[in-house]
């Protein structure tokens, strides 16, 4: 999923992992450690408009990444609106493995 920066609308990078209390990026740049960052996530949506998550956020850290020319870098989270938790909900429940019903 593409993460833009919220001020000029350029893609940052791209959600590594979520959490309620933060996010990881993965980008082509080091991102500045102690920098306040407006994020702006664009969700595509099956029918309708796609839907928008604007968020603030403090980068933590940033090291590279084990891919060359890629770094990954932890933010922390301002006050994440509704729709972000829904967002975390979501991909959890997307990516985690559920049990098959019994059969009898």
């Amino acid at each position: 999923m593409k993460v833009f920066n919220g001020v000029n609308d350029r893609l940052i990078g791209y959600l590594g992992n979520v959490s309620e209390q933060g996010l990881m990026l993965i980008s082509t740049l080091p991102l500045m450690v102690g920098a306040d960052f407006e994020l702006h996530l664009k969700i595509p949506a099956d029918e309708g408009p796609q839907k928008n998550i604007k968020l603030k956020a403090t980068c933590l850290w940033c090291h590279e990444d084990v891919t060359p020319q890629h770094f990954d870098a932890g933010f922390s989270l301002h006050g994440a609106p509704p729709e972000y938790g829904q967002l975390v909900g979501a991909l959890q429940h997307y990516f985690s493995f559920h049990s098959l019903p019994a059969s009898a």
